[in-house]
């Protein structure tokens, strides 16, 4: 389950860095970037990379937020310990049968 939610995460983090990247770069010049005041002393190759990374950054927190929100409480307050290995304080959920 776990590796299912990276990949709900990572994926579309990942198309839409894609995008953004194109989108940007086709109204932007790396070569005309400044930091500081000061030109940017990176290849355009260089530019394109660190920009790609810092967009599918930004987009994974994004897809990463939504898939924390979407977590049903159960799921995001079961402890992760079996029954009988749970320290004081963890509630012992056992399974009742009426």
């Amino acid at each position: 389950m776990l590796s299912q939610r990276i990949m709900w995460i990572t994926w579309p983090a990942f198309l839409v860095a894609g995008v953004l990247e194109v989108l940007v770069f086709s109204v932007v010049d790396p070569q005309d970037l400044q930091w500081f005041g000061h030109p940017v002393d990176l290849s355009r190759q260089g530019v394109y990379t660190i920009t790609f990374f810092v967009f599918w950054a930004v987009t994974m927190l994004s897809s990463a937020l939504t898939t924390l929100l979407s977590m049903s409480p159960f799921e995001v307050n079961r402890c992760p310990l079996p029954a009988t290995e749970r320290p004081e304080g963890c509630p012992k959920q056992e399974c009742r049968l009426s």
